[in-house]
């Protein structure tokens, strides 16, 4: 094993969860790594492609809360080579004509919807960063950057002529061993950029508390151009997303930080609330009578924003622009992480660890952990962490809150507004609230995870001898359209006074009990989702163009609904013997 295999590649390999995947677990893993995903396979149900007429796209991933797609090439070789081959990274000229020009109705039905989706995005600006990766466990080399570069052009073209107003930043990337690896290293240590800088300041004072030290000065907003310049996204390797760019939206500020740092420099440190440094030593001196700060490490906690606003300027600001900044160093790894996530409370992706403290969560936390093989971290969101060393028993915060907004009813908001859940006051306290119990969440939660199993099974069958029946490819072609998982836990919820034989006054109190594990919830469900799985074709219409109507999906839901009951007969015994697994708290 070399010394690159003992480290991202080991990661790789201890995700023995990923081997279903083939050679997509690779690309898989670049995509939890790079986005700090804590869940993949829900990833994975939307983002795979499943047969031989992908047209070259392995992962459609989109995420239209960060502003972001992949479109990915993936290859896995048993052999170590100097390069992997060039024409795969070609073939990704292949998935990106495919998937935004040709016809939706010429292309193979796996790419429908996921087309439909992405063309949308980016007519609606939802989308700001275009991205196509290969994806490989090889050396990185030149050939393969060569054919990259004319699938940025390829892409550039296309989206410049059918969305000519579109904002959207295209960009390539070969992600290989060296990526790979330097990917990897950002999750292992939160300061990369280790240089001595020297940073002249008019004033400043230090604390010390014995746990950390932290100076708090002004600093020169041409020294955050210059470093930003030099070490790009490094700079924010302990951060928990890099700088997102500017969007001309309500929700991002960062074209009105350069804007003030361009009009109104002077006023810059008034406007803005600055930055935090975390960094491995400072110290004050003074040089032929000019004060500095010496700092050794860098890595900007809070203020990517600002940062990557100033970084990405034509040319420096003037001297006058000046940017509050507060320097921390500290050697106790928890308290690193407390200072990473208390710095980015208004940062969307993290609005989860900000609920972590509340009672609700903690006492959700409690519950969750008196339940056998269940650990719920109660709102903080694993992340980088939670790729290399994976908890086969953790119940991912964003997933449950997902799974919570399908079950009852919503899932629109489970599949378009997984961050809002936790965000929005109003929307999270639908989920999470007096009435939810740990155990109504392993419920949820493993009724989600049961669909994303009768999914993966689907296609792992449709790869085999066997084959599929037509029943079975009618159930996979619903699969494939996205959202589809989300809408299928909603229209199961909506049965469950079918499934039970009585009233459930309030959703949220149903649960398989304290002593049921997430693993034997799921098996609870597997026989109710085979049961009504032939009813998924009623829901078809609500997909027809991505889960968008709130109406469609509630009226598809109904007939649904109706289906199952009208069959509820034929089906007693079954749902007999699901009700004895249900508990129904007071």
């Amino acid at each position: 094993m070399t010394s690159e295999q003992s480290t991202w590649q080991a990661a790789l390999e201890a995700r023995d969860d990923l081997e279903q995947y083939g050679d997509n677990a690779i690309g898989l893993f670049a995509l939890a790594l790079r986005f700090a995903l804590d869940d993949i396979h829900s990833v994975a149900a939307e983002s795979v492609t499943d047969g031989n007429d992908d047209k070259k796209c392995d992962l459609i991933f989109i995420d239209r809360e960060e502003g972001v797609a992949v479109i990915a090439q993936c290859y896995f070789s048993s052999k170590d080579k100097r390069s992997a081959p060039a024409n795969k990274a070609s073939d990704l000229n292949t998935a990106v004509a495919w998937l935004l020009q040709r016809e939706v109705a010429a292309l193979p039905e796996r790419l429908r919807s996921a087309a439909t989706e992405l063309r949308s995005a980016i007519s609606d600006g939802a989308i700001q960063r275009f991205e196509t990766w290969y994806v490989h466990n090889l050396p990185e080399s030149t050939n393969v950057d060569d054919e990259l570069s004319t699938v940025a052009a390829t892409a550039k073209t296309v989206i410049d002529a059918l969305h000519p107003a579109s904002r959207v930043s295209i960009s390539t990337a070969e992600i290989g061993r060296g990526t790979l690896e330097a990917w990897y290293l950002e999750t292992l240590s939160p300061i990369l950029v280790n240089d001595e800088v020297k940073i002249d300041v008019e004033s400043g004072f230090a604390l010390n508390t014995g746990a950390w030290s932290a100076y708090v000065t002004a600093v020169p907003a041409r020294v955050l151009h210059r470093l930003y310049n030099k070490h790009k996204t490094r700079l924010f390797s302990a951060n928990v997303r890099d700088y997102l760019g500017s969007r001309r939206s309500d929700a991002n500020i960062n074209n009105g930080i350069k804007r003030t740092a361009q009009s109104s420099p002077a006023d810059f440190w008034v406007f803005n609330n600055g930055i935090t440094v975390l960094t491995h030593h400072f110290e004050e001196v003074v040089v032929k009578g000019r004060r500095q700060l010496l700092v050794r490490g860098v890595s900007i906690v809070n203020g990517a924003q600002t940062t990557g606003a100033i970084g990405s300027l034509t040319k420096a600001p003037d001297s006058t622009a000046l940017v509050p900044a507060r320097f921390v160093q500290t050697s106790k790894p928890e308290l690193i992480y407390d200072i990473i996530q208390y710095n980015n409370s208004q940062n969307k992706v993290t609005a989860s660890d900000f609920r972590s403290t509340d009672r609700i969560q903690k006492r959700l936390r409690e519950e969750v952990a008196a339940i056998p093989n269940a650990k719920y971290e109660g709102g903080r969101r694993g992340g980088h962490k939670d790729v290399i060393e994976r908890n086969k028993n953790l119940l991912p915060s964003y997933t449950v809150g997902q799974a919570l907004a399908a079950f009852h009813q919503e899932p629109l908001t489970a599949y378009n507004l997984k961050s809002e859940i936790w965000v929005s006051d109003q929307t999270y306290a639908r989920f999470f609230n007096d009435d939810t119990t740990g155990a109504h969440l392993v419920l949820c939660y493993a009724l989600l995870r049961a669909v994303e199993e009768t999914k993966r099974s689907l296609v792992g069958k449709s790869k085999s001898e066997a084959g599929l029946t037509a029943q079975e490819t009618q159930l996979l072609s619903y699969f494939r359209h996205r959202g589809s998982t989300y809408l299928f836990v909603s229209a199961i919820a909506s049965c469950m006074e079918t499934f039970v034989g009585r009233r459930i006054p309030v959703p949220a109190r149903i649960s398989f009990g304290q002593k049921t594990s997430p693993k034997q919830a799921t098996q609870h469900w597997a026989e109710v989702v085979r049961l009504v799985s032939p009813f998924c074709q009623q829901l078809v219409d609500a997909l027809s163009d991505g889960l968008k109507s709130n109406e469609r999906a509630q009226k598809a839901i109904t007939t649904f609904r109706s289906l199952v009951q009208a069959t509820s007969g034929a089906n007693a015994d079954a749902y007999k013997r699901f009700a004895k697994s249900v508990a129904l708290s007071k």
